[in-house]
């Protein structure tokens, strides 16, 4: 299992991961209002502007201070570093 950090020493599963998103969007500002309601929301971003939404395959919605760039790049630093050691 790969894990990404997501900013203040918070980790998840990189191969969880189905979207990162901005969450400027009424859509996405409505989606985390449902999860929220339901009880799937984690908010990571300890009392920071969220940047970054999560969107996890379990249906949980995570929030994040990190760009979605950021994370992004996080994520394929550590896929090319397992390419060149071939370390799956």
């Amino acid at each position: 299992m790969k894990l990404i950090g997501i900013g203040f020493g918070n980790l998840v599963a990189a191969e969880r991961i189905i979207s990162i998103v901005s969450p400027e969007s009424a859509p996405i500002k409505r989606m985390i209002q449902e999860v929220r309601e339901r009880g799937g929301l984690i908010d990571a971003s300890f009392g920071r502007s969220t940047r970054a939404v999560l969107i996890m395959d379990s249906g949980n919605v995570i929030l994040s201070a990190l760009t979605p760039e950021s994370l992004a790049a996080r994520i394929e630093d550590r896929t090319q570093e397992e390419e060149e050691t071939g370390n799956d």
